[in-house]
């Protein structure tokens, strides 16, 4: 397949070096070991740390910033990052309140940011996101994979921290989004990382359902269907996961696996909210575009977050990253 690259062992770093020349009054980068900070440091408060591999542009990079994470520690494609990134970044932007560590649950991050939190010497917390609601680890008793979801975890503690919220108090709001919180994911084509082979191969006629964000197959391929169809067919784990019931508000995220076009995504939205308002839920706030993203992927994810008063006030609280500003 071809890719816009010039060396595979040097695209990660080039592209993040391209990221940090288009953001310059956001973001600053250092390149060994490898990390992005937010420009404009705290002044006090509890920071705020997450990455992962590189492949799912705009996570966690793209979402550094005023009210979001003060560093993102990008790992080489689909790979993990290294505990020394990791405690090369808490030691630039933590202070005295400590740091709180946001960690998809795979065994590669998991290992990491372990690694990391035994190596600081200073106060620190973590959030484990698995929102992932397919089923696919189940059977490998790894528990679910941390995947869309991902970002409102984020929002929340970076909007916690941003207002100068105690350690303890970041960490518990983050676990409470994070429980809040399901996603699903669709594939209606693999992706091939650089130098490597398409992850796996499809049918035209053919969808899957259940992937994740590495380009890995689902838990079922099943026919292609219509989008109303393949909206209700993700939201069903999802409305039993989170029990969703009439009357309760959620946040809609429809996220893009980095090959579907907006306009596509749109009507998912369209479908997704319609589907949850016949259940009596209402959506009272989304975000739709690509923000967790597997290459060029076609396909998409539907996470749905249960709001309580305190989680949309954070949700709602100011933001400046690349990615989101309001």
């Amino acid at each position: 397949m071809k890719k816009f690259l010039n060396l595979p062992d040097e695209f990660v770093t080039e592209s993040v070096t391209g990221f940090v020349q288009a953001h310059p009054a956001l973001v600053t980068m250092h390149r060994s070991p490898l990390f992005v900070r937010r420009r404009t440091a705290k002044r006090k408060g509890v920071a705020v740390i997450s990455g992962g591999g590189s492949g799912h542009e705009p996570l966690d990079l793209g979402f550094v910033g005023v009210g979001m994470l003060d560093a993102a520690c990008p790992g080489a494609l689909f790979t993990a990052p290294t505990p020394g990134q990791i405690v090369a970044a808490a030691q630039q932007v933590a202070r005295d309140d400590g740091v709180v560590l946001i960690v998809k649950n795979y065994a590669g991050d998991l290992k990491a940011f372990e690694l990391a939190r035994d190596m600081l010497d200073m106060p620190v917390q973590w959030v484990l996101v698995d929102d992932d609601v397919s089923g696919f680890a189940a059977h490998l008793g790894a528990g679910r994979r941390g995947v869309a979801g991902t970002v409102i975890v984020e929002k929340i503690v970076g909007a916690a921290a941003e207002r100068g919220l105690p350690l303890d108090t970041c960490k518990r709001l983050g676990d409470r989004a994070n429980q809040a919180t399901a996603t699903m994911g669709v594939a209606l084509t693999a992706c091939a990382v650089p130098g490597v082979a398409a992850t796996f191969e499809i049918g035209a006629d053919q969808i899957e359902m259940g992937v994740g964000l590495h380009g890995e197959p689902g838990v079922s391929r099943v026919p292609f269907m219509a989008a109303d169809a393949i909206v209700d067919a993700l939201l069903e784990p999802i409305v039993a996961d989170l029990q969703l019931a009439a009357g309760q508000g959620v946040l809609l995220v429809v996220n893009g696996l980095g090959g579907t076009p907006l306009a596509e995504l749109y009507l998912l939205q369209a479908a997704a909210r319609a589907a949850l308002g016949r259940r009596g839920v209402e959506v009272r706030r989304v975000a739709v575009g690509n923000f967790a993203t597997a290459l060029e992927t076609a396909g998409a994810s539907l996470t749905v977050c249960v709001l309580d008063d305190e989680l949309l006030d954070l949700w709602d609280a100011p933001v400046r990253t690349a990615t989101w500003r309001w």
